[in-house]
């Protein structure tokens, strides 16, 4: 391995603005509210009155989202503040009209490349949603992703400031395919967090209690399920981070199972599981635990991020699920979908004909149509039948 001395007394010069701009680009993918340093930076450089960031465009169904970012300096110009600013008209009516929207991708250009002089005053774009806001000078650019996901650049200016520049023009220009590599990024990740909540919701769901725990097992993240368990203490809880159960036996047992999953992780093997019971002082039933290594990212050692799952299966949580989604998946009528439901929530039949206001017998004929529909013959088959289909997603 080639090692490389650093010398400590070596001095590094300072970052220019371009630099600073070029850093907030790519930071902007990643912040909450995205390119919003950006926005400011090179609202300044470009000396604009008003910056706007189209992340999505307005569509029938979809007002889109516009970011926008107003020079504290320009309200002596008369520049409408962009909280100020009829964008939901702009949204609704004039997006299609604007002279902007079908520019090639990383293409710089002014209002007046699009526009002759003598049309824009007449233009109704320019008319009736530039002039209210003080707008008259614009400069932009549109970026799109492999994926398609679209961000459209304007900066803008009032009538009494002159047009871009081309300085001002090849600055845009440079930072583009910045900007386009930085949107791909943003929509990789937002693409990659979607498929997570996705798949985080689909657990939680099911009632199953999930932890992730780093390689010292320190707890990272747990979901709703598995907060609402801890925060229980009847069993297992949370001490300085560390998962501890309250029967000292189980919790040694659960210790070594742990350290032995969490060293596998460590040494990239995937293939080992760990389960565990806990027992709780309260006399419900015992939880179920299991532990598996996380797979760690191919091009990173892994450290800091989570290295175990924990799940937690409680007995006696029931898993939700809707008569309508029943109704669809099996059939049945809205009648016995209810007492389907009633029953999956452990009730017996009688239980759930005072529950739903109807006789036994009249519940005994809905239970025998329950029955031929789903394909099953007793109540134990048809509350698992209903358990083990995705009615428990919906």
């Amino acid at each position: 391995m080639t090692q490389m001395s650093v010398d400590s007394h070596k001095t590094f010069e300072p970052l220019t603005s371009y630099d600073k701009l070029v850093d907030s680009v790519y930071q902007g993918a990643l912040d909450a509210t995205p390119w919003q340093q950006f926005l400011n930076i090179i609202c300044q450089q470009l000396k604009a009155d008003v910056i706007s960031l189209i992340i999505r465009p307005p569509a029938d169904d979809d007002d889109g989202l516009i970011l926008n970012f107003r020079n504290s300096q320009s309200s002596k110009d008369n520049v409408a503040d962009p909280k100020d600013w009829p964008v939901t008209a702009y949204q609704q009516h004039y997006f299609s009209l604007d002279p902007f929207t079908n520019i090639t991708p990383g293409k710089v250009v002014t209002l007046s490349d699009l526009l002759p002089a003598d049309e824009i005053s007449k233009n109704e774009f320019c008319k009736k949603y530039l002039e209210p806001a003080g707008v008259f000078h614009i400069l932009g650019a549109d970026t799109r992703d492999p994926s398609g996901f679209w961000a459209r650049f304007r900066a803008m200016r009032s009538q009494n400031h002159p047009d871009f520049d081309q300085p001002e023009r090849d600055l845009l220009e440079r930072i583009m395919p910045h900007l386009s590599r930085a949107v791909e990024i943003h929509s990789r990740l937002q693409q990659t967090k979607s498929e997570r909540d996705l798949y985080a919701g689909a657990v939680s769901q099911m009632s199953m209690g999930t932890i992730l725990l780093n390689e010292h097992g320190e707890m990272l993240k747990s979901n709703a399920v598995a907060k609402k368990l801890l925060d229980q203490q009847d069993g297992i809880r949370v001490v300085q981070k560390q998962l501890v159960l309250d029967d000292k036996e189980d919790d040694i047992a659960f210790k070594k199972r742990l350290n032995k999953v969490i060293n596998a992780a460590t040494h990239h093997s995937m293939q080992i599981v760990e389960a565990s019971r806990v027992q709780r002082p309260s006399g419900s039933a015992d939880l179920g635990i299991v532990v598996r290594p996380v797979p760690k990212p191919q091009w990173t050692d892994g450290q800091g991020g989570p290295t175990v799952a924990v799940f937690i299966s409680d007995p006696q949580t029931e898993a939700s699920t809707s008569r309508d989604t029943i109704m669809q998946l099996f059939g049945f009528t809205k009648a016995e979908a209810s007492l389907t439901l009633q029953l999956a929530h452990g009730l017996t039949l009688a239980e759930a004909s005072v529950i739903l206001g109807v006789s036994q017998h009249t519940s005994r004929a809905q239970l025998k149509s329950v029955f031929s529909k789903s394909g099953v013959s007793r109540q134990a088959e048809l509350i698992r039948l209903v358990f083990k289909s995705v009615a428990t997603l919906a």
